[in-house]
């Protein structure tokens, strides 16, 4: 039972590790300095992560048995993400007007929530985890096997996050002007998966 738990962690934790709109967001709040902002956004993406994760294991057979429903959130999420696309754009325009950046926070909390929502490939991935788990008898569909599980999925998911706020310093010493551009490079994010997502329809 506790080898479902490391599985849901361990899946999760990899799954958010490459960069993404959650993480570079993380990762733009920490160095805005703001240490308290940083662990309401954590907690606002991981009270939604816990939802995702919890729906998506019973929603496995079904969008299995119906594929229709995932083509339709993969349309839904195209729309998102070049709406997030352009919003992040038109953000990176107005902090360059600025002369000082505010280190200031604002209801980072509501920003987790709010962008761990939008985050239209969560329940696909948690989905495809759980049915992968399932076909080699790692995944029971049991109450205590899918709270473990998403408990570990949670628990993933805040340490890769808590991981790129600890490192923050470290990764724009690295990077330089490509952190300093975090609004860009998370509107480049959410257009190129926009454009996958799309190709797979047209190709």
């Amino acid at each position: 039972m506790v080898s479902i738990f490391f599985l849901g962690l361990v899946f999760s934790f990899l799954g958010y590790t490459p960069p993404s709109v959650l993480n570079m967001t993380a990762l733009k709040i920490k160095l805005q300095g703001n240490p308290k902002e940083f662990k309401f956004f954590l907690l606002g993406v991981s009270l939604v992560v816990f939802l995702q994760a919890y729906v998506s294991i019973y929603l496995t057979e079904y969008i299995r048995s119906n594929p229709s429903f995932l083509e339709f959130l993969q349309k839904v999420g195209i729309l998102v993400l070049l709406s997030l696309s352009f919003y992040f754009y038109k953000q990176n325009k107005k902090e360059k007007k600025r002369l000082k950046v505010s280190k200031q926070g604002k209801n980072s909390f509501f920003t987790g929530i709010f962008l761990s929502t939008l985050n239209m490939f969560a329940i696909p991935f948690f989905c495809g985890i759980a049915a992968l788990l399932a076909t080699y008898n790692l995944m029971h569909f049991d109450t205590l096997s899918v709270l473990l599980f998403v408990l570990g999925s949670v628990l993933g998911t805040f340490y890769i996050l808590y991981l790129y706020g600890k490192f923050a310093y470290k990764i724009e010493a690295k990077t330089g002007n490509l952190t300093k551009n975090i609004n860009l490079v998370l509107s480049f994010i959410t257009a190129s998966f926009a454009i996958v997502t799309l190709l797979k329809f047209v190709i």
